[in-house]
C-alpha cells in the first residue's frame, strides 16, 4: 500500500487574535468533514502586540486605546461575533479581563510541537483566553494548559520561568514579517500558496477536495 501523501499547512497566528480562533474553528469543521484530508499542520508565532508589557494590559484600557471606547469596540467586533457563530464557536469576550503578552504562549506552543501536541495546546490556549477568560500571560495558567494537554507541567513551568527559546520565537516572528505577513491568521499551503484571514469551512472543503483529487490522480492532473 502506498504511503499517504501529506501536504504541509503552516499556520501563522497569535492566541491574542480572536479572528485566529475563528479561522481555526472554520478549518476544524472542514477537517472533521474530511477526515482523510492531506494536511500536516504546523503552527508558527506572530505577536499582534509585540510591545505589550510582559504582564499584559487591562482589557478595558487596551480597548479604549485601540478603538476609542467600548461602543466602537462593540461595532468593530460585530463581524467577528457573526463569523464565530457561523463557525460554531462561542466567544465570551466580556470575560476577558486582560490582553496578554503572548511570547510565553508561543514558547509553549513550540515545545508542544516537539512532543507532537501542538494543535491540542493551541486549542486549549484559545479556549482558555476567549471562552474561559483566563490570563494566558500568567505562567501558572500556561502550565495548567500544558498539563491538561498531556505535557509535563513541572517541566513546562521550569522552562517558562527561564529564557529558553525566547530569541528563537522572536526571530521566527520577525521572519514572518520579512516574508510579508502583516496580519493573522495566515495560512501557507505547501510553502507556495497563501491564504489570509479566517476562511469559511466551505472554502477549506473545496481546497481539501481539490488537493485530494490531485494526489489521487497525479497523472491526470499533470497532463497537458
Amino acid at each position: 500500500m502506498r504511503d499517504k501523501q501529506l501536504i504541509r499547512l503552516d499556520i501563522i497566528s497569535d492566541i491574542a487574535c480572536p479572528w485566529c480562533y475563528v479561522g481555526k474553528a472554520y478549518l476544524d469543521r472542514a477537517l472533521e468533514a474530511h477526515p482523510e484530508h492531506p494536511f500536516e499542520i504546523e503552527w508558527h508565532p506572530f505577536q499582534l502586540n509585540p510591545e505589550m508589557p510582559i504582564s499584559g494590559m487591562d482589557r478595558a484600557e487596551y480597548m479604549e486605546k485601540k478603538f476609542g471606547g467600548r461602543e466602537n469596540a462593540v461595532r468593530a467586533y460585530a463581524p467577528l461575533v457573526e463569523h464565530a457563530q457561523k463557525a460554531g464557536l462561542v466567544l465570551n469576550l466580556g470575560d476577558v479581563k486582560r490582553t496578554p503578552n503572548t511570547l510565553n504562549a508561543h514558547r509553549l506552543i513550540h515545545w508542544a510541537g516537539l512532543e507532537g501536541r501542538q494543535t491540542p495546546v493551541v486549542s486549549a490556549l484559545f479556549r482558555a483566553l476567549w471562552q474561559e477568560g483566563r490570563d494566558i500571560g500568567d505562567l501558572q495558567v500556561l502550565a495548567d494548559v500544558a498539563e491538561h494537554s498531556g505535557l509535563d507541567r513541572a517541566m513546562m513551568l521550569r522552562l517558562l520561568e527561564g529564557d529558553a527559546d525566547r530569541e528563537d520565537i522572536s526571530a521566527r516572528d520577525a521572519h514572518a514579517r520579512e516574508r510579508g505577513v502583516t496580519g493573522v491568521p495566515t495560512f501557507i499551503l505547501a510553502n507556495q500558496h497563501v491564504l489570509q484571514g479566517a476562511q469559511p469551512s466551505e472554502v477549506w472543503g473545496r481546497i481539501i477536495e481539490e488537493l485530494t483529487e490531485q494526489l489521487n490522480n497525479p497523472a491526470k492532473n499533470s497532463a497537458v
